[in-house]
């Protein structure tokens, strides 16, 4: 297919889901369902076929569908409109320089899991970036069936970039099934998920237990425990102030509502994917030698675990 020349109308034009996972379709479908014009593009996957499938939502009992636009980014000359990134971040360099060029005044937004995730953006010159922090979950049922499960409404904040626009976003992004909210603290928000993941993402899968293990199991809970406290040292440094029992409570709280459900990293193991370790508990490993801190042990180790078992799934 021949590049598609776009004009620029504003932020209302389009909304560019960049990757293909469980969260860009639950996202898709919440936002075409409501009147938005989606489409998806395969970040990774150049001169992808223009088409179209039916993508379902199974969310509290009930099944939403609808019709999705998928393409790729290779297709463009340009992408303006509103670019919400949904890949795994550990492709966000080489995402940064293939948008470099399609992209000028587009406001980018990073759904994704991790710390620092937008910094190659940032060194790329990007000027309108803005980092949401994903308060829900989402698991393959089938190739175009996801399970959805809203948690709270998902916080979006300024990376670099202004309220007016910070506000637009939020209102078009936030619907009934999939729900956002402004957030003027997003880096405090933002340490608390990453922390959290460091726990989910690393000692659920080498476990092979799903998010329930934490109020189910002491033990499970004391390690996760002695992860938080190292990351809460390096956080600290970063002029974060979140305390132990604020992330143990939200741990709690999100391994109570979600029973059953196997965490995204878990999934990407068993599914034989790469990975996001190395924006979670090496990003934390990374963030504290930065500022002279090198005692994170369990944090550095169950990373290392993680990303053994994840080559050794694709071996």
């Amino acid at each position: 297919m021949g590049l598609i020349a776009e004009n620029e109308s504003g932020l209302h034009q389009v909304l560019y889901i960049i990757g293909n996972g469980v969260i860009a379709k639950a996202l898709a479908v919440a936002l075409t369902i409501n009147g938005r014009k989606v489409i998806i593009l395969r970040g990774s996957i150049d001169d992808q076929s223009v088409h179209t499938e039916n993508i379902e939502v199974e969310t509290d009992g009930n099944i939403l569908n609808a019709e999705i636009t998928i393409s790729s980014i290779s297709n463009y000359e340009s992408v303006n409109g509103i670019i919400l990134l949904t890949n795994k971040s550990f492709g966000n360099a080489a995402l940064a320089e293939k948008l470099k060029d399609k992209v000028k005044t587009s406001p980018i937004v990073f759904l994704q899991n991790g710390l620092h995730i937008e910094n190659s953006f940032v060194e790329k010159g990007f000027t309108s970036l803005y980092r949401c922090v994903l308060l829900a979950t989402s698991q393959l049922e089938s190739k175009n069936r996801v399970r959805f499960k809203l948690v709270a409404p998902s916080p979006v904040g300024i990376i670099q970039g202004s309220d007016e626009v910070l506000q637009s976003i939020v209102n078009i992004l936030n619907t009934s099934l999939f729900t956002f909210r402004s957030e003027d603290d997003i880096q405090t928000v933002i340490w608390k998920k990453v922390i959290s993941n460091c726990v989910f993402n690393s000692i659920c899968p080498l476990l092979e237990v799903d998010n329930g293990i934490f109020h189910r199991n002491e033990v499970a809970l004391k390690i996760a425990k002695t992860v938080i406290l190292e990351c809460l040292t390096v956080a600290k440094q970063y002029g974060i102030e979140l305390t132990m029992d604020e992330v143990l409570q939200n741990i709690i709280a999100i391994s109570k509502m979600s029973d059953g459900q196997k965490i995204s990293t878990y999934q990407d193991i068993l599914n034989k994917r790469e990975t996001e370790i190395d924006t979670l508990n090496f990003a934390v490993v990374k963030a504290a030698l930065t500022r002279g801190i090198e005692a994170v042990p369990v944090t550095v180790l169950l990373g290392e675990m993680i990303k053994v078992k994840s080559d050794l799934s694709r071996n």
